[in-house]
């Protein structure tokens, strides 16, 4: 399948990659299947939930893992069962970054995971009920306290 987004211009995508939100996004309900585009570069940990309904909406997503080794919530037993969740495997994480001018300010929304079962293709951004975790999360600031990046 052939898409033609803002950001990527045409792009080739197998269906099978297709991501289904089956409630949208937060904001952007009407937009209800997504693709994953990797990074071509090993080393950047940046991804992209490019739209397939909207060629012009895409996020940077990244897995918070990576720069939140201690990251840790209860997924709602409604979201388990909307998503068909069977196993802990079955799951990926993302949370969404936002990449100002100033790039050392680039913060990542860990009060709302996105969340996606890989086997059934579906997925969910949640909010979190946890005062651990915000919307704006310095990624850079993170990374240099626990010595990753100078």
């Amino acid at each position: 399948m052939e898409l033609n987004t803002k950001y990527f211009g045409k792009i080739e995508i197998e269906e099978e990659r297709i991501i289904t939100f089956p409630d949208g996004v937060p904001g952007f309900e009407d937009s209800k299947e997504f693709v994953i585009i990797e990074n071509p570069e090993d080393d950047i940990p940046f991804n992209w939930l490019q739209s397939i309904d909207n060629p012009n909406l895409a996020f940077v997503i990244i897995n918070p893992f990576i720069f939140k080794s201690d990251y840790d919530f209860e997924i709602p037993d409604l979201v388990v069962k909307r998503l068909k969740i069977v196993e802990q495997k079955d799951i990926s994480v993302y949370t969404i970054v936002v990449v100002p001018e100033d790039i050392n300010k680039m913060t990542a929304n860990l009060s709302g995971p996105v969340i996606i079962n890989v086997n059934k293709r579906l997925g969910k951004q949640i909010i979190l009920d946890d005062n651990r975790y915000h919307t704006k999360h310095l990624i850079l600031e993170e990374l240099k306290s626990k010595g990753q990046v100078k």
